[in-house]
């Protein structure tokens, strides 16, 4: 990688485009060496854990160089463009080293570090990085050149014939603190794992390899425990097997409902009803001037009907400070929304939705789904859910036991609406009826609260005339 040093170079540094994370993977650019760019111009897509963000370069200049490929996941705060601002034609900088190439040999210690080459030691057990990217596979025949190398060099290491820029042998493995809590928890002894990250580091994929397949360190096995960049799923070794890597939304959100699930004591009540008039006022809504251009459908008026009852219950919408030992009653609504996407089931929601008309609460809906279906979903509008919406009905499921979104005390899960028999003023007739469950952590919320907002929700949708009166 080529350094700048000139005055009239900006370094645009990997940002933090959401609280906490700590890397992203650069899915594309949109500009190359030579092109010139402007101050709010968006020059590269990258995925972070929880979402794809487009990213802005804050000035104006000609692009000198792109320090790393497409695909690469590169820690936040290193740089990743550099960008000739002086107003002068800048030379087409030399491209970023093949993927096949090795990680640099480690820094010493009294050799002063580059600027933007690395993130600074602000987290306990972390310390200076060596190496701020880990490379990830690419598509094409250099995934197996790349993989086989780290396999064979892994080989050799075992047999005493260490290739001198490889790591020393050490008692303790290389590994990050959260990378040795995800071992200790799926039971995972470190020092039987292959390592693949920079400088013979152990990374979570390396643990989650050792977990589906342990196996000697051979070439083949390299390749098949390797992370591909796609979502798409890509067969390795057999015919037999597919194995997906999970990264990304996918890795969070696995995290995210292990540590929900484990945590927060998950109480589920269920109620079946009668939701004839609903439906039809969702066709009358349809027709309605006021709703002209916005989405209209049954999950609009099930999201009023859950506001209402949370406004009736207002206990329901709380979470709990483990730390502090309180419970914390939050009086506003930011009404999260599951959303199947093709990068995994994120949760975007509407804030302040408590204080929405039922048309402002339409268009929000469809803002939120439009901008889920395009993947362009920012960080920030994951953040801060009170109270979550799960819809498994539009995939003809009846109902579900949902899992609480880490922070939240509540979560509704809503079935698929279907003809079925049902007894309408004494006489058994068709009527449109669905299953509502109602998961909530029962260390905030118990049995008579919880059953009360899904009567109450249940109520609203067997006779909707009541969000008038209880609105």
């Amino acid at each position: 990688m080529t350094t700048m040093t000139e005055a009239s170079v900006r370094e645009f540094k990997m940002p933090d485009v959401g609280e906490g994370l700590t890397e992203a993977e650069i899915l594309k650019w949109y500009v190359q060496p030579g092109d010139t760019v402007t101050d709010g111009q968006v020059v590269c897509e990258v995925e972070t854990a929880k979402a794809a963000v487009e990213l802005p370069i804050p000035y104006d200049g000609v692009v000198r160089e792109l320090h790393f490929p497409e695909g690469t996941t590169v820690d936040v705060g290193t740089a990743i463009i550099a960008v000739d601002v002086s107003g002068g034609a800048a030379p087409v900088a030399e491209q970023p080293a093949p993927a096949a190439e090795q990680p640099a040999a480690p820094r010493p210690a009294d050799e002063p570090k580059a600027e933007g080459s690395g993130r600074q030691p602000v987290l306990v057990g972390y310390g200076v990085a060596t190496s701020s990217t880990r490379r990830r596979p690419r598509k094409g025949p250099e995934v197996p050149v790349q993989q086989a190398s780290t396999a064979i060099q892994t080989e050799l290491n075992g047999h005493g014939a260490a290739p001198s820029a490889a790591p020393a042998v050490k008692e303790r493995p290389l590994a990050k603190p959260p990378v040795r809590k995800l071992a200790k928890d799926l039971g995972v002894d470190l020092t039987t794992v292959v390592p693949t990250g920079p400088d013979g580091i152990i990374t979570r994929e390396d643990v989650h390899a050792a977990v589906a397949e342990p196996r000697t360190p051979q070439p083949e096995a390299a390749v098949a425990a390797a992370p591909a960049p796609a979502p798409a799923a890509v067969s390795y070794d057999t015919a037999r097997e597919t194995r997906i890597p999970v990264k990304g939304v996918r890795k969070a959100t696995a995290a995210a409902m292990v540590g929900s699930a484990f945590t927060a004591p998950h109480v589920t009540e269920f109620v079946t009803v009668d939701v004839t008039r609903t439906m039809k006022l969702v066709e009358e809504l349809k027709e309605d001037k006021e709703f002209a251009g916005l989405r209209v459908n049954p999950l609009l008026l099930i999201a009023k009907a859950l506001l209402v009852a949370i406004k009736r219950n207002p206990d329901i919408n709380a979470s709990w400070d483990e730390a502090a030992q309180e419970i914390v009653v939050k009086h506003y609504v930011n009404l999260g929304i599951a959303a199947a996407t093709p990068r995994g089931l994120i949760v975007p929601n509407i804030k302040d939705a408590h204080a929405k008309t039922l048309p402002q609460l339409a268009e929000s809906l469809g803002e939120l789904v439009s901008t889920a279906r395009d993947g362009k979903t920012s960080p920030a509008a994951m953040q801060g859910g009170t109270v979550t919406i799960t819809n498994v009905g539009v995939f003809g499921v009846d109902t579900g036991t949902p899992i609480l979104n880490p922070g939240e005390s509540a979560i509704l899960a809503v079935g698929a609406i279907k003809l079925q028999p049902w007894v309408h003023k004494g006489k058994v007739k068709p009527r449109q009826v669905t299953t509502l469950a109602l998961s909530f952590d029962h260390r905030l919320v118990d049995g008579e609260l919880g059953s009360k907002v899904l009567a109450d929700v249940a109520a609203i949708l067997e006779q909707p005339k009541r969000l008038i009166t209880w609105a």
